[in-house]
């Protein structure tokens, strides 16, 4: 999805997320983030408006980290919750899933450095337990989120890790790169680069993607228009991208169950959310392996027909492990940042 202007007419767009941890101590349950903002004296969960070009995933951990001093990697995306201001416009907030990240994490290097609110705007920070936290909330539209997130975790479904499926940004035209004679036909679509507009500037926008979702594992085909689109997060990042020739549309056409197999692999990777970089025809094989884990009710979520994923657009799988063992989306989103989102 293209995000919108922060505020337009009559709403104004912000993002925050439902930070939280297992209970200390072995305890069973979860424990939450709030802050409270002494100008309204109020108790809620960090969120803010978006800052000039910034995407709304962005935004939210960059609205965590300023607010509570903790940095985040989002997962499953909760309600969107709408309220009227005293201007007569309305907010409307985004809000994720998150859990606290390691300073030394990858991610944490591609973001874009932060400054704390003052002591005016946020006052104290605290880590509650979720029953506490309702009661200790001030608005009723928190305590909805608050519930949509102990549901999630009493059913085990909010333990959950991050596959990220990339189409590559836009490249520069067959027509225009094709040498005939003086290169094979593979080493054409091998080389073939990203435009220099378009192309280069999509790949940049997905920095920030990409690190709010905590990406820490990055696969592209090792065609170039794949790895140029990664390679501006890995750069950031300090990662090495992992090339796998099986998502390439010739080793795909010829091989498809080894894609296949690549990408079941994928999905099932709980220690480090990982982004997958690949080309339009390989998608239908990569949706089809998506589809198997995805339960009746995502499957109107995962694209049925061509173009799958537009250049330079993601797909964020949110899996889970069920009873019995097996291995189910929980969550899937799509993003493609604008143009001015990048670093």
């Amino acid at each position: 999805m293209t995000e919108a202007p922060a505020c337009t007419r009559r709403t104004v767009l912000a993002a925050g997320a439902l930070v939280w941890r297992p209970c200390p101590g072995g305890e069973d349950g979860i424990e939450v983030l709030l802050v409270h903002r002494p100008r309204y004296d109020d108790w809620s969960f960090p969120k803010g408006k978006l800052e000039e070009g910034e995407c709304l995933v962005a935004c939210a951990v960059r609205e965590v980290q300023e607010e509570t001093g903790v940095a985040v990697r989002l997962e499953q995306p909760l309600e969107t919750v709408r309220y009227p201001l005293a201007d007569g416009r309305r907010k409307k907030v985004r809000y994720w899933a998150a859990r606290p990240v390691r300073g030394d994490d990858p991610c944490l290097a591609a973001r874009e450095p932060v400054e704390s609110a003052s002591a005016r705007e946020i006052d104290a920070v605290a880590w509650v337990e979720v029953g506490l936290a309702r009661e200790r909330l001030t608005h009723d539209v928190d305590r909805q989120v608050l519930g949509q997130l102990r549901d999630l975790w009493e059913d085990g479904r909010l333990d959950t890790w991050t596959f990220v499926l990339v189409r590559h940004a836009r490249a520069v035209k067959r027509s225009v790169w094709n040498r005939p004679g003086k290169r094979s036909a593979q080493e054409d679509e091998a080389s073939r680069p990203l435009t220099r507009d378009q192309g280069e500037q999509r790949a940049a926008a997905l920095v920030p993607v990409l690190a709010a979702y905590g990406v820490r594992t990055a696969v592209t085909s090792p065609w170039r228009r794949c790895v140029d689109t990664l390679a501006p997060y890995a750069r950031e990042a300090g990662l090495r991208l992992r090339e796998e020739p099986a998502v390439t549309e010739h080793a795909h056409a010829a091989r498809p169950k080894d894609t296949r197999r690549l990408v079941e692999r994928a999905l099932r990777v709980p220690d480090a959310p990982l982004a997958l970089c690949t080309h339009r025809p390989v998608l239908p094989t990569v949706m089809e392996v998506v589809a198997r884990h995805a339960p009746g009710r995502l499957l109107r979520a995962v694209p049925d027909r061509d173009p799958w994923l537009r250049t330079g657009e993601v797909m964020v799988i949110h899996m889970a492990r069920r009873p019995r063992g097996r291995i189910r989306a929980v969550a899937i989103e799509k993003h493609r940042p604008s143009l001015s989102a990048g670093r």
